[in-house]
């Protein structure tokens, strides 16, 4: 099952893409085994509309142009429901055992999502309440990402309690 990270914004180079880079690439050598690779980046560019909701309804169109027709979709919103890591994982396999193709993870620009996207959306979840820079939300999704296949092949690098 392929899962896509589609974000609003470029990541430049340096430590953060270096450390996004890490977790997909980790993501892919672990989860190939459990059919949940590969993990690809699409970034989107920000919209140059000038209000909020223009740029919005911009880059919910491109982002959902960007992903396979049939994927499932999960937004990342700061309304989202916030979920724990085994929680994700346990989304994570349940969707790929039901057969999806594609997972499409949706990352908002510095507006947010639309609603029309939040709408269109599978799942719509959170990383509590504080509000992150879209880049640092593609780390900590990809990070997650490598934890769920962690915590499904039994790999000790999750210690949840």
């Amino acid at each position: 099952m392929r899962l896509l990270i589609a974000a609003v914004g470029r990541l430049k180079a340096g430590p953060e893409r270096e450390l996004l880079a890490r977790y997909v690439e980790r993501a892919n050598a672990s989860g190939k085994s459990l059919s949940l690779a590969p993990l690809d980046i699409v970034e989107i560019s920000e919209s140059p509309a000038q209000t909020a909701t223009k740029r919005k309804a911009d880059e919910a169109k491109a982002l959902l142009a960007a992903i396979p027709e049939k994927a499932k979709i999960i937004a990342l919103d700061e309304r989202g429901k916030n979920i724990s890591s085994e929680d994700f994982s346990n989304r994570l396999a349940r969707l790929r055992d039901d057969g999806a193709a594609c997972i499409a993870f949706m990352i908002g620009g510095a507006d947010g999502l639309d609603e029309t996207l939040r709408k269109k959306a599978d799942i719509v979840i959170g990383f509590g309440a504080a509000t992150f820079p879209h880049q640092l939300v593609r780390i900590l999704l990809a990070e997650q990402i490598y934890r769920a296949v962690t915590i499904l092949s039994g790999h000790p690098y999750h210690r949840g309690g």
